[in-house]
């Protein structure tokens, strides 16, 4: 992904949002610019509360973060953010860039830490980076919601048939477990694949993995 041109219209996704937070005023104009010029939604705050207070869309997108503002570090202000929930991803800027600093910012999950006075392409480029892993992590999400939602539609029954055959037991071993017979067994083995949406026991094992299930 790249933010060298703007983008073509007609597409159904909604644009990607990028939210400026920085106190002086020139800059959150310039980035303003900068962003709308290839086809980004902004939103732009001059203070940390200011983004609180706003709402978050709910499309990809990133913030651009100060990392020195009034009252509070942009530092502590990702920490901040993480409690509140609020997961975008953050380019950070500076004109005081050390690397203690950029080395907390990344391992607190920053994507990039650019000096004043930057490119535009390497600030776009940098927001690029950021969209796409937010991104992709709401495709992640997306799925697992799908995924959580087909288990909702398990009987107890079949989450107790499947947690015993992820675990790697034959239809006959489980049927003595459970007291059932070996045919019941696999009829909701059978039940338990549809419902999950899995053709394989491979697909099947790897849903339970990524659902948490364990053995009984």
């Amino acid at each position: 992904m790249n933010y060298r041109t703007p983008p073509t219209s007609g597409t159904a996704a909604p644009p990607s949002q990028v939210i400026v937070v920085d106190d002086e005023a020139s800059v959150r104009a310039s980035l303003d610019s900068l962003f709308r010029s290839v086809g980004l939604r902004t939103t732009l705050c001059a203070s940390p509360a200011e983004l609180l207070q706003a709402p978050i869309p709910d499309a990809p997108g990133c913030i651009v973060l100060d990392v020195r503002l009034p009252g509070i570090s942009g530092l502590d202000f990702q920490d901040q953010l993480a409690r509140h929930g609020i997961d975008l991803p953050i380019v950070f800027l500076t004109g005081h860039g050390d690397i203690p600093m950029t080395v907390r910012a990344m391992k607190a999950g920053a994507v990039d830490f650019l000096s004043k006075p930057f490119r535009e392409q390497d600030m776009l480029d940098a927001v690029a980076a950021a969209i796409e892993r937010d991104t992709q992590r709401r495709s992640r999400d997306a799925a697992m919601d799908g995924l959580r939602a087909r288990y909702d539609t398990l009987t107890p029954r079949e989450r107790e048939v499947m947690a015993h055959v992820v675990s790697g037991l034959m239809n006959k071993q489980v049927a003595g477990l459970i007291g059932l017979s070996e045919i019941t067994v696999k009829i909701h083995r059978g039940h338990v694949m549809r419902k999950m949406g899995v053709r394989s026991l491979a697909d099947l094992v790897r849903h339970a993995e990524a659902l948490g299930i364990s053995a009984p």
